[in-house]
């Protein structure tokens, strides 16, 4: 959408800015998550994680979701490290990103497309987590500039 038309003026917009609510690594496949409260982000994703150049580096999911995944699944709350996504965001919808740059830290991210379940949501969150997880499972991004990203910072886009 070109930005200079009324619609694509709106598209740009968002009300306020993102925040950093927690930052979630891997240290290797199939790894419980580990939360720590800043890390270095390279082109492979978070220093700590077990990620990998590309598409996929880094994986977020909006703090807003969370109680919507916890409804879907038939609990009263759901813990982030259940689901696998490297930076749990507040404030932005992630979907309204797609293809998009944001500045998070010192870190510039651009948002890839939508981060699908994977067969391990059945195990996390029991029968019909997967389901529960299909349009809430959050945006891929591919790292454009690496930096340091901690809890709190603001996401910005650019």
């Amino acid at each position: 959408m070109r930005a200079d038309t009324p619609l694509g003026q709106m598209m740009a917009r968002h009300a306020r800015d993102g925040r950093i609510e927690a930052i979630l690594a891997r240290p290797e496949r199939r790894a419980d998550m580990v939360t720590v409260d800043a890390a270095d982000l390279t082109e492979a994703g978070l220093e700590e994680d077990h990620a990998r150049p590309g598409k996929r580096a880094l994986t977020l999911i909006l703090a807003e979701h969370l109680p919507v995944i916890a409804a879907l699944v038939g609990r009263q709350e759901i813990d982030a490290t259940l689901l696998r996504r490297n930076l749990v965001v507040s404030g932005l919808n992630l979907s309204a990103l797609k293809e998009r740059t944001l500045l998070i830290g010192t870190a510039e991210v651009r948002v890839t497309g939508p981060c699908a379940p994977c067969s391990r949501m059945e195990e996390a969150l029991g029968p019909g987590g997967y389901s529960a997880m299909r349009g809430h499972g959050g945006m891929t991004a591919e790292v454009v500039s690496p930096g340091r990203i901690r809890v709190g910072d603001a996401v910005l886009p650019l």
